[in-house]
């Protein structure tokens, strides 16, 4: 229509569910007031068709955003002085509410001449050509470390496990349909579906998945291992969404949360108006209804290998800057000379190395994040600040002569337990232990810090051989029996492969036992559950497992030892974080404070 004005104003995403409380504002109030489209002029084929990827044209110019619908509100239109893209139109009766911390990043492509490629302009934009590599060229590089091929995988069950992220009734995609995760802020993001199991209610239960065991980087070896671009696709809206919306892009905090990572939505609480933030003021916790506490990111929610690996496939600097920015976050959150506690030490705070208490510094999730974003910081930028932080945090909660007995069980009806509920969290700990083992072999660093973690490892997974079980065994220690536990077995699988790397000749066929039986038991468990397709165990086996092929096709894989073998590191020492310094040395200012004021009043009372 040559000289006439036309427009697209994309009001919601047009679903079923398209004005699912997840879109609540400041005012509880949901500000869609109609589904999907509004056209100009309306056609017969955009009565019925919700969600617009619109391309517009004015002579040789032309424009178009590709996630168009899923980023709502958007407008878009065409005068004939030219074309305009409105990225955050007024909403009628309210405003486009931008938390502090949060950032928007929209692509959209502009043509301003004759388009060679598509005989309609940036029709191509709508869905870009995806340049792929062959996974068997993949494999053979080992640029990922034991990362096969698909086609070479011959673990049907757990293969079709991970395929219930793309394919069936119940994938990623059609979990976003659930609670509408769509619009600038939630689009990208997973549906935690698997907090709504106790849910009763006329709607469902929103919860924001936020990354956590970083889907990101399952998404990603998925893609490379099939060159399937639903992988890619999941990726890459994901990523964005963590760089933009789940990380906190600010510097106006305090440094323990400064461009760190948020939560997902406090477990089994709707979030409300909290959006990606974790607690929602309103929140309650079931069964009893005890108000959600509040807090900021921490270091037990940091994940940044997902970020890393989207930045070499895309090379998205965004991302790069985002990962280093997690790496910088460990550093700045246990920097002491950062917090208010400055004036009475500078000694470490323990934040990055802390995990489920602020009193716990063994192995645990908090330091397995920190070491493993650490060494992703240091593939990122060869700066050596952060694995020798790495290294600092691996000997402040581990030590080679540890007794794992002591650290991490409990005793239940006469019988010796791995204490699942509050230390199930050392097998990330091992896992992040292991990845930081291969990185020193890749730079061919073989000192005392490998020979360190090395005898770490393999000390803690000659204890497991013994005492280890499948989680479900003694499910009456857990508080929530669920098909999670199973999905989390599949790291204890992976710890004994990296185990039977560094091991002796006559050790090495018990763990690559152990980790088949727990390989097995895991996704054989998991197929038999109804609950399997649920976001949660979907996700830990889309990051963990696939190595198991690896070491089915190169069982004799060894490890070189250190350079010097070495026997004595020492005792362990028992970290003391700031805050309790801080606090005794207060303690002892007020004491010496009122020493001086009893004396000060005593020789006042003598010279009289």
């Amino acid at each position: 229509m040559p000289g006439s004005s036309c427009f697209v104003n994309q009001y919601s995403s047009g679903g079923v569910n398209w004005s699912s409380s997840n879109h609540l504002d400041r005012h509880r109030k949901i500000p869609m007031k109609q589904t999907g489209i509004e056209c100009f002029p309306v056609r017969e084929e955009n009565l019925s068709e919700m969600r617009a990827v619109p391309i517009l044209q004015r002579g040789s110019r032309a424009i178009c955003l590709p996630e168009f619908w899923q980023n709502f509100p958007k407008f878009i239109e065409a005068r004939p002085e030219g074309l305009s893209l409105d990225l955050f139109p007024a909403v009628p009766e309210t405003a486009n509410e931008i938390q502090g911390g949060e950032q928007k990043t929209h692509t959209f492509y502009i043509a301003f001449d004759i388009d060679k490629i598509t005989s309609h302009p940036l029709e191509w934009a709508r869905e870009p050509l995806l340049p792929t590599l062959d996974p068997n060229y993949v494999e053979s590089t080992q640029a990922i470390k034991y990362l096969t091929a698909r086609s070479t995988d011959s673990q049907s069950i757990y293969l079709k496990l991970v395929d219930q992220a793309i394919e069936g009734e119940d994938t990623f995609f059609r979990k976003r349909e659930i609670i509408d995760e769509y619009g600038w802020r939630h689009f990208g993001d997973i549906y935690g579906d698997h907090e709504a199991v106790f849910h009763e209610g006329p709607t469902p239960l929103v919860s924001h998945y936020n990354n956590q065991y970083d889907p990101v980087a399952g998404f990603a070896y998925q893609f490379l291992r099939s060159g399937d671009r639903r992988w890619f696709s999941q990726m890459s809206e994901l990523a964005q969404h963590v760089i933009d919306i789940d990380i906190y892009n600010t510097d106006e905090d305090k440094a323990a949360y400064n461009h760190g990572l948020f939560w997902h939505t406090y477990h089994y609480v709707d979030a409300d108006t909290g959006t990606h933030r974790t607690y929602p003021k309103r929140g309650r916790i079931p069964p009893k209804g005890i108000p959600v506490p509040g807090g900021g990111p921490a270091n037990e929610q940091n994940y940044a290998h997902g970020l890393l690996l989207t930045y070499f496939l895309t090379g998205n600097k965004l991302a790069r800057d985002a990962a280093i920015g997690l790496a910088q976050w460990v550093i700045d959150m246990d920097d002491g000379g950062k917090t208010i506690f400055r004036w009475l030490t500078r000694h470490h705070t323990g934040l990055a190395s802390s995990s489920r208490d602020p009193s716990y510094h063994g192995p645990g999730r908090g330091a397995a994040n920190s070491i493993s974003v650490l060494c992703d910081g240091f593939r990122l930028t060869q700066n050596r600040k952060f694995l020798n932080k790495a290294e600092e945090l691996i000997r402040r909660v581990i030590h080679p002569s540890d007794d794992p007995t002591r650290i991490l069980t409990l005793k239940h009806n006469g019988k010796v337990l791995v204490d699942a509920e509050n230390r199930w969290f050392y097998t990330m700990f091992l896992q992040a232990l292991g990845k930081y083992l291969d990185l020193k072999v890749e730079r061919n660093e073989f000192d005392s810090a490998y020979a360190y973690g090395r005898t770490c490892l393999l000390n803690y997974s000659r204890w497991m051989l013994e005492i280890e079980a499948p989680y479900l065994s003694n499910p009456e220690i857990l508080e929530y029996p669920t098909e999670t536990w199973v999905a989390q077995d599949m790291r204890k699988s992976e710890i004994f492969l990296y185990a039977a790397e560094h091991a002796e000749t006559s050790e090495r066929p018990l763990f690559l036992e152990k980790a088949r039986y727990f390989f097995d038991y895991s996704v054989n468990t998991l197929d038999g559950m109804k609950t399997k397709s649920l976001c949660r165990p979907v996700v830990l086996l889309l990051s963990f497992g696939w190595m198991y092929n690896w070491f089915q096709k190169h069982p004799e894989t060894v490890l070189p030892g250190p350079k010097e073998s070495k026997t004595n590191f020492g005792q362990p020492t028992v970290f003391v974080p700031q805050k309790v310094i801080a606090k005794q040395r207060a303690k002892q200012l007020v004491a010496a404070a009122g020493l001086l004021v009893m004396a000060g009043i005593i020789y006042l009372v003598l010279k009289r």
